[in-house]
């Protein structure tokens, strides 16, 4: 198993295989990832409750940017 498999497993996409739906799994699947990074370091009192705040705050408008780019459709 590669590192890069191990740090950011991916779980196929099950739902209508389109490019922007594909991609905006994948993207979603990134973004989760990273906030149970985040989570967990302000857990363990690496950072602060309002760093992660900020850090979560920044993650989720990136990806609300990503959605209403890549045209994603929630329609199955």
């Amino acid at each position: 198993m590669k590192k890069g498999e191990f740090l950011y497993p991916q779980s196929r996409y099950y739902g209508q295989a389109t490019p922007a739906n594909i991609n905006f799994n994948a993207k979603l699947q990134e973004f989760s990832h990273k906030i149970s990074y985040i989570s967990a370091l302000q857990t363990s009192g690496k950072i602060s409750i309002s760093s992660a705040y900020l850090q979560i705050q920044e993650l989720w408008e990136q990806l609300e940017k990503i959605k209403k780019d890549s045209g994603f459709s929630q329609e199955s």
